[in-house]
This record gives C-alpha cells, structure tokens and sequence, in this order.
C-alpha cells in the first residue's frame, strides 16, 4: 500500500510538472506573439531602412517547424514584392521619411517581373526628390537592377559585381539512367516540351535550344533596356563581352571594376555608407555604433501604412510556385487548398475576382481543380481577370483560362501548353540482376502496370493516350478562351515558352500590366470608381501564428541569408543551386505525380523547389492516371 502511494505521488509530482511546463510554454508563446508584432510607434523621422535579406516572392511560404528542427536551419526570410513596392510609394508621400535604404548584403534575388516593380517603384521615391541610396558585398543580376534605379550604390571594397545574363546549363541523365538500366518511360505532347528531356537525352534538342535561345534573348533585352534607362552611363558591352580584359584592367579588383564600369557609385565600408547616409537621414540618437543612421524598418511601416481597406472588395487569389494535388501551400499551389479559398469565397460579395499567376504549373488535376473553382465565381457573372508576374506557364496558363482580360509584363514567361509524365520502371536492372517477371494474363492489363517487368505494349498506348487526350483538352480550354481555333492554338503551343511581348502578338495575353493595372480594370468591368473598392486577398500568406514561428526560430528578423561573398563564394553557391535543381529533376522522374503540364524551361524564384508531395504509391499514381 505504502508502494501504492508513492507511485501515486510520483504520478502527481509528474502531472504537475508537465502542466506548469506547459503553462510557461503557452506564455512565452503569448509574450512572443504580442511582442514579434511590429508597431506604428517604432516609426521614425530619418530613412526608411529595407534589409531585404533573402528572396522577395509574390506568395510568402508557410514554415514546417519539423523540417526546420529536423534540418537545422533557419528559414530564409521573404518578402512579398507587393509590400515592398507599397512600403516605397508610401514612403515617397510621407514627411517622417526624407530618404530610403536598401541593404542588399544579403539579398538573393527575386523573379524579372518583380524586380521591375519594385525598380518603378524607387523610381517614384526619387521623383519625389529622396535619395535612395544602396549597400552590397557583392551585386548580382536582380540586385544590379534594383541598385541602377538608385541615387547611389555602394559596394564594399573587397566585394564586386557580375552581369551573368539569364540562362545556364541543366543536368541530363539520359546516358546515367541507361548504365543504370532504368527505362523512363516518357509521355508526352509537345514538340517544345522538353521537360522529359534530361530524362531521355544527353543535351537539348534542337527544337528546345531554338526556344530557349528565342526565349532567353527576349528576357535578357528586356534587363538591358532597364538598366540602360536607369543608368545610361553604365557600359554593359565592356562588362558581359569583354568581361577577361574588364576585370584585368583592374589587376583583378573586382570592386574597382566594376566603379570604373559605372555598375556602382562608390566603394566603402558599412560604416562609411552608414555615415553618409547620415547626412541626409540624420543621427539615430538610440544607437551610438558607428555608421549608424536614423531610420523605421519594413515591419513597423507596414503596421503604420496598412493596405486600403475601404469599399467593396475585388477578391485577389494567389496561385504561385508548383501546382500540386491537395493542401501543400502557401508558397506551393496546393489545388485542393486555392480550390477551397475560392469556394469559401463564393459567400463573400466580391465584386469581380483578379487571379495572380506565378506558377510553372504542375499537377494537370491540381490547375483543373483550381481552374473549376474560378469558373464557379464567373457563373455569379462578375469580372474574372488574370494578372501574371514572373512565370505564368503550362499549368500556370491553364489556370488562367476563364479570364475575360489577361495581363502580363513584356518579362513575363508564359505558354508552355503541353502535357507529360514520365514513369521510370526497372525491367532491365532487374534482368541484368537475374530477376525475371513471369505469369499468367487474363488480359493485356492483367497485373499492370508492373514496376519490375515492364509495362506491356497496350498499357504504354494507353497511357500515351491519355496524354493526347490531356493536350486536347488544354487546347479546346485555350481556344475557346483566346477565340482561336484549335489548330492556332496547337500551331502556338506544342510546349513551346514565349515571352510576354511576343504572347501579347500572338493572342496569348490581351495586354501589357501590373497587379494594379488589372486590379484597376476588374474595378471599371465592375463600376467601380477610384476609392469605392479594395483588393481582398484571399488567405495569401502565412497567418500570425507562422509569422511567430518565424520570429521564433528567426526567420523574420534575426536569421538571415549568408552574407555575399567573394566570387570564389558565388561559385559554391551556383554548384548549391546545380545540386538543387538534380534533387529537383529527380524528384520529377521518381515523385509519381500523374500527369504534369509543369514547364521546365521557365525561370523559377531563387527560393523555388520542385513541390514535395505526400509521396502516394507509384501504382496508385498510375491508377490516378487512367482513371483522368
């Protein structure tokens, strides 16, 4: 009995301790939320400081706090392209800011379309007569393009910078899958859709190098004429087509190369930057470290500069990152999740609907859930119209069929209208092991599709079949949306990738635009005026409580992204970013995920990975297959 008792208190004295463990934990949680809240009274008279560590998005994405635990690392921080560019144009009207800074120290970049929003966008603070002024390690190509628009750009003595243009080279692992006697079975419509490529071939077709040199060329003008504008005394022959003879003028100084090409203003310290900015955004009284200057950061100015909420509202849905089946998101386009934001919006009294489109497309039957869900909100017969930013491609387009209007940016990548999959089986491996299928068939279908013995010839057209049909129906959803015939829309498609100034020619997109243009033509289609509606964004991004947990594992604040090398560290990172996207293509060819209209040729964020789905067996993918 006496036994009894102290197991009993043991029990208690247990209890007791976990509850007051929990107690405290939901405190510090309670104490982190009200505390990780940035605050209008934050704000101050000096400059506005954007530390845009990280990558900017269109779509900030939700944080997996097992992933992170598991893996070690922080979260990279993101910023929504739309809350800079707010930040700035409000910033451009207020008396308390009289410059801006960008600290681009650790910034990894951002997609074309939302770097020449955010350029326009400093563009406006300097007709306001504000100095922006900019600091890097070292530039790249998107942060070249935002510090050109700037009134001056510093660069660390020992850091430099590079104009390396769009493109580069891909892995393929056609000869590697037949050493090892793998079969990627390949599906496929669309003499340009070359994402089965680097499955079956050893480099590109001749028909993908035509579109990616069309494609890559346009993009790369484009960036030209920006920087040009922004800065016409920049010499960017010398730095892209002389670039040995460039950087050895200079004995190698990379830094000083690129002040001698006009890529930057001046060299300096932090600290020296700091103390200059200080004469024009005045002494921060709160921080005596050297180089320190007055200034309100991004968090604290967006809680005092909160987006209009005032009249009726446009609904603004967000499809951006890889199209997949089921929750996945946000970040990833979960069709299953974006279907039910649209149909929980159904209730709402959303005077017309814009979609914005930032996706390489993906899953066939994710982009027809989502594409159902907007049709639903056009029976009610209010304005449907799409906005694309960066990529808008495959099933990225496909989703963009119900618009009545579409607008895009000449850097816009969008087409891509095509179907594949590809299913690797291992019949030759399993031979060249000694093992052998055998055994009895009723029907050709009979125990197929078989992972070890191969499909049979009548399940390969079956399933190539099903891919046609797949096409077919993307070009009679394509036709009857662009009033084209079918045979001009399959004469554009075939896979093949355009830009947005050459889809606007050929029927592709109705016109040029930003976010704000389309949400402008959705208010007049709605009779609408200026100041009687605002954009509602349905669910984009994550909620306060993955804000909290990026504050608490660092995400928002005190993790960063490394800071910016020499070129010997742009090397490693461009290896990273190879061994990145061979994870990517790999997990392509074994991830199963039925039917794809995904375009492989299009630019993705610097944050983008290849969607990781809840693995399903490979059979039950193939049953999802024939049952399409």
């Amino acid at each position: 009995m006496a036994f009894a008792g102290k197991v009993w208190k043991l029990l208690v004295g247990i209890k007791d301790g976990l509850s007051l463990l929990f107690l405290l934990l939901f405190f510090s949680l309670l104490f982190g939320l009200l505390s990780a809240r940035p605050s209008p009274a934050q704000v101050r008279d000096g400059a506005l400081l954007l530390d845009l560590s990280g990558v900017v998005v269109e779509e900030k994405s939700v944080v997996d706090p097992l992933q992170v635990f598991m893996s070690g690392q922080q979260p990279v921080t993101e910023h929504t392209a739309r809350e800079v560019v707010h930040a700035l144009e409000e910033a451009a009207t207020d008396e308390r800011i009289n410059s801006v800074v960008l600290d681009l120290s650790r910034f990894i970049g951002g997609g074309h379309v939302h770097m020449q929003a955010i350029a326009e966008a400093i563009d406006v603070v300097r007709k306001a007569e504000k100095p922006v002024f900019t600091y890097a390690m070292g530039y790249a190509d998107d942060g070249l393009m935002l510090a050109s628009h700037a009134s001056e750009v510093w660069l660390n003595p020992l850091g430099g910078a590079v104009v390396a243009g769009p493109g580069g080279s891909r892995l393929y692992f056609g000869e590697l899958l037949q050493n090892l006697d793998i079969n990627a079975r390949v599906y496929k419509v669309g003499t340009y859709k070359s994402a089965v490529e680097p499955y079956i071939l050893d480099g590109m077709s001749a028909e993908a190098r035509e579109n990616a040199e069309s494609l890559l060329g346009a993009l790369w003008e484009e960036w030209q004429a920006n920087v040009k504008k922004a800065r016409p005394d920049l010499d960017i022959d010398r730095v892209t087509k002389n670039t040995v003879e460039w950087v050895e003028a200079s004995q190698g100084d990379l830094a000083k190369a690129a002040l001698e090409a006009g890529l930057v203003d001046k060299l300096g310290t932090y600290e020296e930057f700091g103390e200059r900015v200080a004469e024009v955004a005045g002494e921060d009284t709160f921080n005596e470290e050297p180089g320190a200057f007055a200034h309100t950061e991004l968090g604290p100015w967006l809680a005092d500069k909160p987006f209009d909420s005032e009249g009726d509202a446009i609904g603004v849905v967000t499809i951006a990152g890889v199209i997949v089946d089921g929750m996945e998101g946000p970040g990833t386009a979960g069709g299953e999740r974006i279907a039910g934001l649209l149909n929980d919006a159904l209730d709402d009294d959303l005077k017309a609907l814009v979609v914005r489109v930032d996706s390489p497309g993906g899953s066939v039957l994710g982009s027809e859930e989502i594409r159902l869900a907007i049709l639903r909100h056009k029976a009610k017969g209010i304005p449907i119209v799409v906005s694309m930013a960066n990529v808008a491609a495959s099933g990225g387009y496909w989703v963009s069929t119900p618009a009545d209007r579409i607008f895009a940016e000449p850097e816009t990548v969008t087409g891509s209208i095509g179907i594949f999959a590809v299913i690797p089986t291992f019949e030759r491996a399993a031979a060249e092991w000694g093992v052998n299928g055998d055994g009895v068939r009723t029907t050709p279908l009979s125990g197929q599709p078989d992972l070890v013995d191969g499909f049979t010839p009548e399940v390969d057209a079956i399933l190539q079949s099903s891919i046609e049909d797949g096409y077919a129906d993307f070009l009679s959803r394509v036709s009857e949306a662009r009033n084209l015939t079918t045979a001009q829309v399959d004469a554009i498609g075939q896979g093949r990738v355009w830009d947005g100034g050459t889809a606007r020619q050929i029927g592709l997109v109705d016109q040029y635009g930003d976010i704000d243009e389309a949400l402008a033509y959705a208010a007049e289609k709605a009779g609408l005026a200026d100041g009687e509606w605002h954009a509602n964004y349905l669910a984009s991004g994550p909620d306060q409580y993955d804000t909290l947990l990026r504050g608490l594992l660092g995400g928002e604040s005190e993790a960063k992204a490394p800071k910016q090398g020499d070129m010997f560290a742009m090397v490693a990172s461009r290896q990273q970013g190879l061994l990145r996207q061979a994870h990517q293509d790999l997990e392509l060819l074994l991830g199963t995920k039925g039917m794809q209209a995904y375009c492989l040729e299009c630019p993705v964020s610097p944050n983008a990975e290849l969607a990781a789905e809840p693995r399903k067996g490979w059979l039950a993918s193939m049953l999802a297959s024939f049952a399409r």
